[in-house]
């Protein structure tokens, strides 16, 4: 893995974070969440685009960065909220989960 993915990687486990606090914001009636929130929302796009400025296309790039906070929220569900998806909610994790692998390989040779 290459720099420029490994801050896509970073970038979408912020976007974790984020998805996570603002659900424990309560629609941003709590404070200290919501600050968490805003704080941490930037920090998610500043690396998404320091892995862009690397030379990695956009398509890709934001796919792939969804994809990591998209399945990263729904572990985090399962672990502290209880949330479990049914049969067809964890194929449709899959499919992202190889959908991100595989945007990651055929990006690969195209990077800067």
């Amino acid at each position: 893995m290459n720099k420029a993915w490994l801050y896509i990687l970073i970038g979408g486990m912020f976007e974790t974070v984020w998805a996570t606090t603002m659900d424990l914001s309560e629609c941003f009636t709590d404070m200290f969440w919501t600050a968490v929130t805003i704080a941490v929302m930037p920090v998610s796009v500043i690396f998404l685009n320091k892995a862009m400025k690397m030379g990695l296309p956009t398509g890709p790039s934001y796919s792939v960065w969804v994809g990591i906070g998209a399945v990263g929220s729904v572990v985090v569900g399962m672990i502290l909220f209880g949330e479990f998806p049914n049969l067809i909610g964890y194929a449709c994790l899959a499919l992202i989960i190889v959908g991100v692998i595989g945007l990651n390989l055929v990006t690969e040779g195209e990077s800067a």
